[in-house]
């Protein structure tokens, strides 16, 4: 019986990861980590029965404590204590953020095996990450798409074309620079967290998969494309040397990719009701304008220069977010602040741990000071 602990629980993906394990005869729930939803933690504890658990406020993870008689910590060091405990198996890192690269990082360097939801792990640590490949299987729908469209076909692949649906403002005509943050949440498929939510509508998120995809499989950026396909069923393709295309086709449900990483190598069945292609009817594709989305030709930038760049996308784009969220910027000023502060840090090297946070660390002070606060 496989021990689980899951990094972001009260999140989409790992709510979504324990309706999975509801289903799913055989997982045991070690470890729950959640940020600040105290009351959905609380009633994760009372239903999945963890052995400790971990929650940011110091006074509700002591109350937590008194409530179900496990420990219940509070600082960032017991977290990296509990991916590391001798009884986990399986570490789920479904955080949102750079937060997430420590604890996985900690997890495969004591020989965990994770299920890798968290996209800026190897946005800003792949280099460090990806040294312990075989003990990683990507969430991601689109690299769990490719995950098993590699599967004994490797040196036969050529392209790798990854699908975006384009957000809620793929076909908008009005003024990008006035649309609100309940018109950027609204997304037209996919039901996620905030954070993500307007990643996917800047399609930055698609520029994190680019460099996800580049770590993952080892594939040139010049070869990882992006198409929209608004109906987001095909979740990515991949081009074999004759010219031909495979494809991976699903639900827009997670919980599909969830299932399987958690049970890789083997596939079970799933209690997500199966695609009906008649009931989808047609499926469409176009490519990207640029013009539109410049994120994620950004991400192409930062990716393909290395060293601090992609982690000062990532910073920047995190606070942009962030300051977007709460009414202090204007939706198309997120890519403007991103480029403002990638231009400041330089490429071509491969920083250690220590390094990787002090670049982080500048890059959201410059952020914060581009966009004239310091949150």
């Amino acid at each position: 019986m496989p021990n689980v602990v899951i990094l972001g629980s009260t999140g989409s993906i790992g709510t979504q990861t324990l309706d999975v394990i509801r289903s799913l005869p055989g997982f045991k729930v070690l470890g729950l980590a959640a940020g600040k939803n105290a009351d959905l933690l609380r009633k994760q504890i009372a239903e999945f029965r963890p052995r400790f658990a971990s929650l940011l406020d110091p006074e509700q993870a002591d109350c937590l404590t008194e409530e179900f008689g496990i420990p219940v910590y509070s600082d960032a060091k017991a977290v990296l204590e509990m991916v590391t405990d001798p009884r986990c198996d399986l570490l789920v890192t479904a955080v949102v953020g750079a937060a997430g690269l420590m604890p996985t990082l900690a997890a495969l360097q004591a020989g965990k095996r994770v299920a890798l939801a968290n996209k800026e792990t190897l946005v800003i640590g792949g280099h460090l990450v990806m040294k312990y490949r075989e003990q990683i299987v990507p969430i991601d729908s689109e690299h769990s798409a490719l995950w098993q469209l590699f599967t004994g076909r490797r040196e036969q692949i050529s392209e790798i074309i990854l699908t975006a649906s384009g957000g809620p403002f793929r076909t908008y005509t009005g003024d990008l620079s006035s649309v609100t943050v309940e018109q950027a949440l609204a997304h037209p498929s996919w039901r996620m967290g905030g954070k993500i939510t307007i990643d996917s509508a800047t399609l930055m998120n698609k520029g994190f998969e680019v460099i996800e995809a580049h770590w993952l499989f080892d594939f040139p950026y010049e070869e990882i494309h992006v198409v929209i396909h608004p109906e987001s069923i095909v979740h990515s393709l991949v081009r074999q040397k004759d010219g031909s295309l495979l494809a991976q086709l699903g639900t827009t449900d997670m919980r599909l990719p969830i299932q399987y990483a958690l049970t890789y190598p083997n596939l079970r069945e799933s209690s997500v009701t199966p695609l009906d292609l008649a009931a989808v009817g047609h499926l469409t594709f176009a490519q990207v304008d640029h013009g539109r989305f410049p994120s994620l030709g950004l991400a192409y930038e930062a990716g393909q220069s290395g060293g601090a760049k992609p982690i000062a996308l990532n910073a920047a784009n995190e606070e942009a977010v962030q300051a977007f969220l709460q009414g202090r910027i204007r939706f198309t000023q997120i890519p403007e602040i991103v480029r403002s502060v990638m231009e400041q840090f330089p490429g071509q090297s491969s920083p250690g741990l220590e390094e990787i946070l002090a670049i982080d660390a500048e890059a959201r002070a410059q952020a914060r000071t581009c966009m004239g606060w310091r949150g």
